[in-house]
């Protein structure tokens, strides 16, 4: 299907936590839109307000996408230029934005998403584990499927990326070494580019034992080295 000549949607990265992590170019794109889509309006708000950006914002999140997405699509047909933002990082990774690029793709409609934050890539860096081959598995599931998927991924040969709660963070890691082995090498990085960022690297059995020495904060990246190849 060919796409309309001009972008109707941009899908922009916003910081993971220190407001200066914005691109210059994502500020330009935000001030000439003609609205903002926003996950949390409140939150979004408060970057906005940094940069000067003063456009019109609507909620667009996890429990209103299915329902406004067709609606959005129509304005965006009839010329209406739209950005999408998530509350941190890249849209669409562990975010809303799958759903309004596949509409956009099959009602042929330009999108542009210009490279900016995510979580995932300085966590992958910092833990000094193998970068050339990795999969990213996001937020695991939370009850049905956890043990089919861990089994699994005990079989997994790259680095294996997630996003985990704080509040679960000392339960899943015990959950891997179950799975992985309390020698597994892995890395849990929180509070990316923000003041108390901390990353801690080692085996499974010494990453649960430093964290379980208190409370645990912030966004939470845990990189995980693949099994070994039986070559």
């Amino acid at each position: 299907m060919i796409s309309s000549p001009e972008p109707s949607l941009f899908i922009i990265a916003t910081p993971i936590g220190n407001l200066g992590d914005i691109t210059f170019r994502a500020v330009e794109i935000l001030k000439s839109v003609d609205l903002i889509l926003a996950e949390d309006t409140r939150t979004s708000g408060i970057l906005l307000k940094h940069y000067g950006i003063s456009k019109r914002l609507q909620s667009f999140h996890n429990f209103n996408e299915h329902k406004i997405v067709h609606h959005l699509i129509d304005r965006l047909k009839q010329g209406e230029r739209m950005a999408l933002i998530s509350d941190a990082g890249t849209p669409g990774i562990s975010d809303p934005g799958f759903l309004i690029a596949r509409a956009c793709i099959q009602a042929g409609l330009k999108i542009e998403c210009p490279p900016g934050a995510t979580a995932f890539v300085p966590a992958l860096i910092k833990s000094g584990l193998p970068s050339d081959r990795f999969v990213f598995e996001g937020f695991l599931p939370v009850k049905k499927g956890k043990q089919t998927l861990l089994k699994h991924l005990a079989q997994e040969e790259r680095t294996m990326i997630f996003y985990e709660s704080p509040y679960r963070l000392v339960k899943t890691l015990h959950q891997f070494k179950q799975y992985f082995g309390d020698d597994r090498q892995a890395s849990v990085s929180r509070e990316l580019t923000k003041v108390f960022e901390e990353t801690f690297n080692g085996t499974l059995a010494e990453i649960i034992a430093y964290f379980e020495t208190g409370d645990v904060k912030g966004e939470i990246v845990i990189v995980v080295v693949g099994k070994k190849s039986k070559e």
